[in-house]
């Protein structure tokens, strides 16, 4: 490339293709389904996050288009081009444009972002877009001499979009006030009113999600704040958790990044440009590491505040020095593999050859079913006439409730009779369907189980012949069904 900023154009659009292949290539995995199904009602809050990815989610249904599945989608890989040119930006301004193109390629080849935040409906593709434009202009408003009134107000709208994305948003805003205290040139803007209007601009945008939570008993703030206590001390989980997110990231990326953030960690404030993105992003991942100690902690949380340090390791690789030539030369070779890894994933998911290569591939053990749509279920119940008008269909999970929800495309209410529905009891609770007989698709489960269950729920339960779920043609797994008569 003749410059920087071209190369990041180019990967830029060779990145968007390949997302859009491998977006149409695979089916909705389960939280994908469960949030496109469950966004389809608009709200101010959903049970498990704020509702930024849940719209875009659901808005993108309505367009429907013969590959729905790239259409609900589409949102989230246009939302990551946009976070593969902030980050370019981002570590330009701070180091300059050579870093910014590697930065920006290092965006791409980690797993944890480049694959699943930049293909999949999840709440990490607009937290991570908005937590680059808050970045983005942050770093403008403090290198401005004049008082930088626009990228202020831009710092506070795009950590109000980011807290109304996910809320582990909230410890990275506080690293702008770390930051605030305790760099010398910047400590001049606590006496001045940007930050300070920024910040209501941030809570005014977060603000509908506190009235949402204040009509529903708390719901989605007592939900995540309960996962940061699962009652049991774990003395080795911060290990496992540094464990897991090098994993994600992939250890020759997430070593040198960690390496690199140590450094800027030691030189503290003194490295203004380095502290910036230590302050951003340091104290997120002690955060979870604490909560790591009493609680379950999923390696990717932690992930978009450890890519604002990715700069970092941008700069580091576009050094002409042996160090910088050997960590571009992994860099390329890393973007290779997992391009390769990739492809042969959604290729296996899209035309189910896996059964071809592996003797005794028994129907039921499909490494790939999470990504799977149950298209099949619809097509059989309605040649059943068994989706005919009034017809209630049932989950006992709401990880099977999601993917029912969005398998039925709406042809019928569905609800989770399980004790955990998460967003299911909240916009489609099964007490409003009292008198109807439900249809319950219970994977796993035979007569007797769902009898023991949930036979005080109905005066009868019948078993059905169940759905025979096809994966590219292939029997993949049976979903027993079951005929409730008149839920109570």
């Amino acid at each position: 490339m003749k410059t920087p900023r071209n190369g990041v154009v180019l990967l830029i659009a060779v990145t968007l293709l390949a997302r859009m292949l491998f977006g149409s290539w695979t089916g909705l995995g389960i939280d994908e389904s469960y949030m496109v199904a469950a966004g389809r009602t608009l709200r101010l809050g959903y049970y498990d996050h704020p509702p930024i990815a849940w719209w875009l989610a659901g808005a993108a249904e309505r367009f429907g288009g013969a590959d729905p599945d790239l259409v609900v989608r589409l949102p989230f890989i246009l939302l990551f081009a946009l976070s593969t040119w902030l980050m370019f930006r981002l570590a330009s301004d701070l180091y300059g444009a050579r870093a910014g193109f590697w930065a920006a390629a290092l965006l791409n080849a980690a797993p944890v972002l480049g694959v699943t935040t930049g293909t999949w409906v999840l709440p990490d593709g607009p937290l991570v877009a908005a937590l680059l434009g808050a970045a983005v202009c942050l770093a403008r408003a403090l290198a401005a001499e004049r008082t930088p009134w626009r990228w202020w107000l831009g710092t506070g709208a795009c950590f109000g979009v980011a807290a109304c994305s996910k809320y582990t948003a909230a410890p990275i805003g506080l690293g702008v006030l770390l930051y605030l205290a305790t760099e010398a040139s910047a400590r001049r803007w606590l006496r001045r009113p940007q930050p300070y209007v920024a910040a209501l601009i941030g809570f005014a945008a977060f603000a509908p999600v506190i009235v949402w939570n204040a009509h529903h008993g708390w719901a989605s703030l007592a939900f995540q704040g309960a996962r940061a206590d699962g009652g049991k001390w774990h003395p080795f989980g911060p290990v496992s958790t540094l464990a897991g997110e090098a994993a994600f990231f992939l250890p020759w990326i997430w070593v040198p990044l960690a390496i690199c953030m140590w450094r800027a960690m030691r030189r503290g404030p003194e490295d203004a440009r380095g502290w910036l993105l230590v302050c951003l992003s340091v104290p997120s991942i002690l955060l979870f590491e604490v909560v790591s100690l009493r609680a379950h902690v999923l390696f990717h949380w932690a992930a978009p505040a450890t890519m604002l340090a990715i700069p970092l390791l941008g700069a580091a690789a576009a050094r002409p020095w042996r160090n910088g030539s050997m960590l571009r030369l992994g860099l390329i070779a890393t973007a290779a593999m997992v391009a390769l890894g990739v492809f042969v994933d959604a290729s296996e998911v899209r035309f189910n050859w896996l059964p071809e290569v592996i003797e005794n591939f028994r129907m039921g053990n499909d490494p790939d079913l999470g990504a799977v749509n149950w298209s099949t279920l619809r097509t059989e119940l309605e040649a059943r006439d068994l989706l005919k008008r009034g017809t209630v269909v049932a989950a006992v999970r709401w990880l099977d409730a999601g993917k029912i929800d969005y398998a039925l495309r709406g042809s019928a209410p569905v609800i989770c009779l399980g004790a955990d529905p998460r967003e299911y009891g909240i916009s489609a609770p099964a007490a409003a369907q009292a008198g109807a007989d439900v249809l319950i698709v219970a994977p796993r489960e035979t007569l007797a189980s769902i009898s023991a269950r949930f036979g005080g729920n109905f005066d009868a339960i019948a078993e059905l012949p169940p759905v025979t779920l096809l994966h590219a043609g292939r029997p993949a797994m049976m979903l027993p069904l079951f005929l409730g008569h008149r839920l109570h």
